[in-house]
């Protein structure tokens, strides 16, 4: 009997005719009429076993990732870090350190865009931007580029050929791979090579329902179902509760732990499935990188300013919700439109901290309006509100990010329709665009519709050089907005907006109703933005403005140093009481060394009430 490779057993005559056929039969050969040598039996082709591969990919650039880098480490897997690259360096984002550290430990990093918006809402100019200037980015930051993952796993034929012309040679979706979840019925895993490599199909993210047994079956029901790709996906890595943990797509880091110690026993022990990253099994060259369209070039353009035209229901396109701290908001459309058809509603409640404010999407260019470095804008919009608001401004940085620069002063509450108008500083060095908007502070309704935004540099000069001059638009505690209540000494007074004004519907009113020293005025905010008019060190200004006083009154002065301190300066001469309206004028000293800016109000020094409307600066001539 001879046994072959495969187990099977074959019965061999040695004499006759039966000699010669199973001879030839077996690949003898005869030498002789009465002799036959046997040669060896061909080894048959093993039945092909099918091998699965797991893919641990990480959305978004979340910090809390860093705990799953080392558990990673201490089970010997590798995954694919999918980078937002205007988050970067971000609060409760991974830092470019961070990302270095990941990539030296063996891991590949891929490209998730600048902003993480859903590409099938954007212009094909803006999606390009998002994919290539991210790509980009992290090739000049030493990672390269061949794997893509598609915010919130949004795409289309046109996405998918745009993320392929920016030079990626795969690109991750969500939600077809069969899971508890859901998914497409007797799909187990991606094929390998995939049937579409720009629309990768892998199971839904991983969320905080998940447990161990659902991620292993991911594995185990690809090994049973003739092997293939099985690409996990997470978001973050963290205890609930914890800063920044969302409640929703994260896992603890005990459960993500037992998942990679069980996942690295289990390839030991099952040598046909392997653990890799997405690039290690798509494969391909690294593409060099490709420039796309450049941003709008006019600086101040606001995209669908009258918030008329709408994509996702409640929210205006080339808009988006932002908000932060402890508040429970909602948005919504409604008809009460200070122009067109539309305006946008922010309801309130649950309010402990933070903000709620609808503002031109963060992206590279195509909603967001562009700025210039050392340009001021001026910001507008129409609004009702039950409580106080302000404008929010944040700047978009070098790398696509934006980060918080600076607010307005508060605007009041209003029933009926109000322009809220504010001028910024100028835009900081390195600093490539805005957004802004009027946020809500307490519980109540803020409405909002027709905003603006325009380069300062384009206005013509103002008549004066002062923020609310004529003090017509109302701040807090009966204040004008952009002026302060201030004085020294020992005295008692109240601040009220009065009418009528000189001008206009307002005036301010001190009234002193006890006094031993000091003084009391109404001066323009003493801060570090726009407020307080700003001055040229050496030049002399004329200062006025009209009164009615019950006494003396005169010109106090400040001015504020490089540095951001304010110091008292000088004061004019006395002024006589007037129990009608008179201008008060004064040409000032030459404004010292190292000032920027000045600040000047009429003064209140006995019992009594002073009057005061229309301030006016300007250089002497």
């Amino acid at each position: 009997m001879i046994t072959d490779n495969f187990g099977h057993r074959a019965r061999i005559a040695l004499a006759g005719a039966t000699v010669a056929l199973l001879a030839l039969s077996l690949g003898a050969v005869a030498t002789s009429a009465n002799a036959a040598v046997i040669l060896p039996v061909p080894t048959l082709p093993k039945p092909a076993v099918k091998a699965t591969v797991v893919s641990l990919t990480f959305d978004d650039s979340n910090a809390d990732q860093l705990t799953a880098l080392s558990t990673l480490e201490a089970n010997g897997l590798h995954g694919t870090f999918y980078t937002i690259t205007g988050s970067i360096g971000e609060p409760n984002y991974l830092t470019l350190a961070n990302l270095h550290t990941i990539y030296s430990a063996g891991n590949e990093i891929g490209g998730h865009t600048v902003n993480h918006p859903d590409l099938t809402l954007e212009t094909a100019a803006e999606a390009q931007r998002q994919v290539c200037d991210a790509r980009n980015q992290l090739t000049t930051w030493g990672f390269p580029q061949t794997s893509f993952a598609y915010p919130y796993a949004a795409e289309n034929a046109s996405v998918q050929a745009i993320v392929k012309q920016c030079g990626y040679n795969s690109a991750r979706n969500l939600g077809d791979v069969f899971t508890q979840e859901g998914g497409t019925a007797g799909l187990y895993a991606e094929t390998i090579p995939p049937a579409n490599a720009y629309a990768l199909r892998a199971p839904d993210e991983v969320d905080s329902t998940w447990t161990l047994a659902n991620l292993e079956s991911t594995v185990t029901n690809a090994e049973a179902h003739g092997g293939g790709w099985d690409i996990l996906t997470f978001h973050h890595i963290c205890e609930p509760g914890s800063v920044n943990c969302d409640p929703t797509v994260s896992i603890t880091p005990e459960l993500f732990a037992q998942f990679a110690a069980w996942l690295s026993a289990h390839i030991k022990t099952t040598l046909t499935t392997s653990v890799k990253t997405v690039t290690q099994v798509i494969g391909g060259t690294v593409k060099a990188p490709v420039t796309a369209p450049a941003p709008p070039a006019v600086a101040g353009a606001i995209t669908n300013s009258s918030l008329e035209t709408a994509v996702t229901p409640g929210v205006p396109s080339c808009w988006s919700a932002y908000d932060y701290g402890t508040n429970t908001p909602t948005y919504a459309e409604t008809t009460n439109a200070h122009t067109g058809t539309v305006a946008e509603m922010i309801t309130m409640s649950g309010y402990s901290s933070g903000d709620s404010k609808l503002m031109p999407t963060f992206d590279t260019g195509g909603c967001s309006p562009g700025a210039t470095a050392g340009h001021s804008y001026q910001l507008g919009a129409w609004y009702e509100s039950t409580g106080n608001t302000q404008f929010a401004v944040y700047y978009r940085n070098a790398t696509g990010g934006f980060d918080y620069w600076t607010s307005s002063p508060y605007f009041p509450p209003s029933a009926t329709y109000s322009h809220a108008v504010w001028t910024t500083p100028p835009l900081p060095a390195g600093y490539t665009g805005i957004s802004f908007g009027l946020n809500i502070v307490a519980n109540g309704t803020l409405t909002t519709d027709d905003y603006s935004d325009v380069d300062a540099a384009t206005l013509p000069p103002p008549p004066t050089a002062m923020q609310n001059a004529s003090l017509e638009t109302a701040g807090n505690a009966g204040l004008p907005q952009c002026w302060t209540n201030y004085g020294y000494g020992t005295n008692t007074a109240g601040f009220a907006e009065t009418t009528p004004g000189h001008t206009g519907s307002v005036a301010e009113t001190i009234t002193m109703s006890s006094y031993t020293d000091g003084d009391a005025m109404l001066l323009p905010t003493l801060d570090t933005s726009s407020c307080a008019p700003a001055a040229t060190a050496g030049t002399t200004y004329n200062i006025g403005a009209w009164y009615e006083s019950s006494t003396v009154t005169q010109f106090a002065l400040y001015y504020r140093s490089a540095a951001g301190i304010w110091t008292y300066w000088t004061s004019s001469p006395w002024l006589a009481a007037s129990s009608t309206w008179t201008q008060a004028t004064w040409t000032t000293p030459a404004v010292p060394a190292g000032a920027t800016a000045i600040s000047f109000g009429l003064s209140l020094f006995s019992l009594g009430t002073l009057t005061t409307d229309d301030y006016s600066l300007a250089p002497a001539s």
